[in-house]
């Protein structure tokens, strides 16, 4: 999952970054108003966590611009201020929920899950296909009852394609949805990613489940 975070705290920036990397997600950073708005109109993120007060442009202005763009991504406001003027100010540019600062991490990244469960068909936390089992909220995996180890990266990967079962995924979507943009996209990366994955749950007895499509990308499904 891929976050864009609006903020020109170094502190905040900081924080953030490392903690929700912690979590398995791909974060590009934006320091001012006008360089978050170009980021989510260039790029596809799952949510997109908004300071209010910002360089060159307040939140509220962000917010506006980001949506009158045609985006429907998923906005988190953060603000300085609880007070009520301020919330519905911000809802009504647009955003999805608003957080007043000093905030807990822990009820930040509730609030993350939130959005990402908003689809308008439900997403599961849990995956199964043949033998192999994947529960999201506990990151774990597991085939065949024997648990197995996965980077960040790797799970994140894994859980893209679970989530498109049976339909190809792109290298361009594996980019803009797992990788944040330092990603270089002529390097092979991505490629060298799917074949440790592939090893890790692939192995000679099982049934092959990730398949490359020539041209096109990789999709996860059961083929016998």
């Amino acid at each position: 999952m891929r976050i864009l975070l609006i903020e020109d705290d170094t502190e905040t920036q900081e924080f953030l970054l490392r903690r929700l990397e912690e979590k398995g997600f791909a974060v590009d950073i934006a320091k001012t108003g006008n360089r978050g708005i170009f980021l989510a109109k260039t790029n596809e993120y799952d949510v997109i966590l908004l300071d209010y007060g910002l360089p060159e442009k307040n939140g509220f202005m962000v917010c506006e611009e980001i949506r009158s763009s045609g985006k429907h991504t998923p906005i988190i406001m953060i603000s300085v201020s609880d007070a009520v003027d301020y919330k519905i100010k911000g809802l009504t540019a647009g955003a999805d929920d608003y957080v007043a600062k000093p905030f807990y991490f822990e009820e930040l990244f509730a609030r993350i899950q939130a959005m990402l469960r908003r689809p308008a068909v439900l997403e599961s936390s849990f995956y199964s296909i043949d033998d192999l089992k994947v529960d999201i909220d506990r990151q774990t995996v597991m085939r065949a009852n024997a648990p197995i180890y996965l980077t960040r990266k790797e799970f994140s990967l894994l859980e893209y394609l679970l989530k498109h079962t049976g339909t190809v995924v792109t290298r361009g979507e594996l980019m803009e949805h797992i990788w944040d943009m330092t990603l270089d996209p002529f390097s092979n990366t991505i490629e060298t990613h799917v074949l440790n994955l592939r090893r890790k749950i692939e192995q000679p007895s099982k049934i092959k489940l990730i398949h490359s499509i020539p041209g096109r990308g990789y999709k996860i499904d059961l083929i016998r």
